[in-house]
């Protein structure tokens, strides 16, 4: 059994057991999430599709925040002695997906 979730603005599919990274959420580390923005359900009996949404909930646990790989942005244009170089990093949250409530 699997869901489709909108999460931060982007859709994830989601498992049971399964740890995820999504944008930063704001919960503390060990606090429970109800997510009811769920998009699709696929279990024994099918898929089902939302219009928008599908009755149902994912309960998910928070493990921890922290911020991703450094990615570096460069730019440059040749014989102009224009060089600009910045570097991101992004914050997540990461979840552990308890259970598929449909």
């Amino acid at each position: 059994m699997y869901a489709v979730c909108r999460i931060g603005g982007q859709q994830f599919r989601v498992e049971a057991d399964k740890v995820l990274r999504v944008p930063k959420l704001q919960a503390a580390k060990g606090e429970t999430l109800e997510l009811r923005d769920i998009l699709m359900i696929s279990d024994d009996n099918g898929a089902r599709f939302g219009q928008p949404t599908v009755e149902g909930k994912v309960t998910a646990r928070v493990l921890g925040h922290g911020r991703d790989e450094k990615v570096i942005v460069f730019k440059k244009i040749r014989r102009m002695d224009y060089k600009r170089k910045r570097g991101h990093r992004q914050h997540f949250t990461e979840l552990k997906i308890e259970a598929i409530e449909a």
